[in-house]
C-alpha cells in the first residue's frame, strides 16, 4: 500500500528528479511529480511524491519545515480532490458577472 504526500514551497527550480533524490534519502520513491503550469511549462512552487505507506510519517516528519533554496517545506498527506472545497482559492462564490441574459434579470 502506498501514501501520497503533498510538497508545498518548493523552490522554482526543483525538478522531479530533486523532489525524487531529495525524498530517497528518507523512503522509497515510488513516483514524484512536481506540478508545472500547462501554458509555460514553469513550477507551480508544489508537488507529489508517492510512497510506501509505512514510511509516509517518517518523511513528513524529516521534511516538513526542512529548508530547501531558502524556503521551509510543507510537506503532509496529499488530500484526494473530492475532500478540497469547491473553487480553489477563490472563496467558492466564483463571480462570473450576469448568466441570465438580458440586463441582469433572471431567467
Amino acid at each position: 500500500m502506498t501514501k501520497t504526500l503533498y510538497f508545498g514551497n518548493l523552490p522554482w527550480s526543483v525538478t522531479n528528479e530533486d523532489l525524487t533524490q531529495a525524498v530517497a534519502a528518507h523512503a522509497e520513491v515510488i513516483s514524484a511529480r512536481v506540478a508545472t503550469d500547462r501554458e509555460t511549462g514553469r513550477s507551480r512552487g508544489f508537488g507529489f511524491v508517492e510512497v510506501p505507506a509505512d514510511a509516509a510519517e517518517a518523511v513528513i516528519a524529516a521534511l516538513n519545515g526542512a529548508e530547501w533554496g531558502g524556503r521551509a517545506l510543507t510537506v503532509n498527506e496529499a488530500k484526494p480532490r473530492e475532500d478540497r472545497p469547491a473553487g480553489g482559492n477563490r472563496g467558492g462564490f466564483g463571480g462570473g458577472g450576469n448568466r441570465g441574459g438580458g440586463f441582469g434579470g433572471r431567467r
